[in-house]
């Protein structure tokens, strides 16, 4: 007779699997700490291996289950290697949370051909792409759920901001037609939407002197992991957070 497994192991297997993009630092970094401190077992993300490695290190110093899964989500076939791997490692992702996001602070007139493929390769395509490799699983089981970080940009304009608008706009539409074709599924379909946060998307420079308006990458992961802990009967299908002072 096989032995029994004991009380935490049980637990560990019935631990949500979530797969966050873009996190080595910022928002991301935050989000796998905070869903690490909830119980559930992160698969990280992220260009860097060293400093996904880094997050891995001090989440599991912690006492979180944390591995990393370096990609570049440009490239469409090392995503779906890495959610391969992050199927073999760990198992079916449960919660998928597309963070992966670059800008250009310059106007429309000024970017460059290459600056908005980038743009919408990594807000945009990827987005597309991850949905696409978890959507299968989670509808089988028929629970799922997927978080997409946008911006406040989406619905506000700002001057220098077009083409990462652009990217940002076209994810919240994207992720409101998915949410309704697989609303039968059980698969939850969250925008966030948040505005000025101070991450390494904005210089060193600009992060100081606005400093008092920005909101922390840690405050914005916590509102969206106690949105993950509503009631079973509530969803809420966005969330807009922006700093007490408002939009910079």
């Amino acid at each position: 007779m096989a032995n029994k497994r004991s009380k935490s192991e049980e637990i560990l297997a019935f631990s949500p699997i979530v797969w966050i993009t873009g996190a080595s630092r910022g928002i991301g970094k935050e989000l796998a700490m905070q869903f690490a401190s909830i119980g559930c077992k992160v698969a990280l993300s992220a260009r860097s291996e060293r400093e996904l490695q880094r997050v891995e290190k001090e989440i599991r110093t912690l006492g979180g289950i944390a591995q990393s899964f370096p990609c570049d989500v440009e490239d469409s076939k090392a995503i779906t290697r890495t959610h391969k791997k992050i199927q073999q490692h760990l198992g079916d992702v449960e919660v998928l949370i597309h963070n992966a996001g670059v800008t250009a602070f310059q106007t429309i007139e000024e970017t460059t051909l290459q600056e908005y493929e980038t743009i919408l390769n990594v807000n945009l395509r990827a987005m597309f792409l991850c949905l696409q490799t978890v959507l299968p699983s989670m509808k089988k089981k028929k629970v799922g759920w997927i978080f997409n970080i946008l911006s406040v940009a989406a619905k506000t304009t700002f001057v220098k901001s077009g083409i990462y608008a652009a990217s940002k706009a076209g994810g919240m539409m994207l992720a409101n037609v998915l949410r309704e074709e697989i609303r039968e599924h059980n698969i939850h379909v969250v925008n966030v939407f948040p505005g000025a946060t101070s991450t390494e998307m904005w210089n060193k420079k600009s992060r100081e002197q606005y400093s008092h308006r920005m909101m922390s990458a840690r405050s914005v992961a916590e509102a969206v992991v106690q949105v993950y802990r509503f009631p079973g009967d509530i969803l809420c299908e966005e969330i807009v957070l922006r700093p007490p002072l408002g939009d910079i």
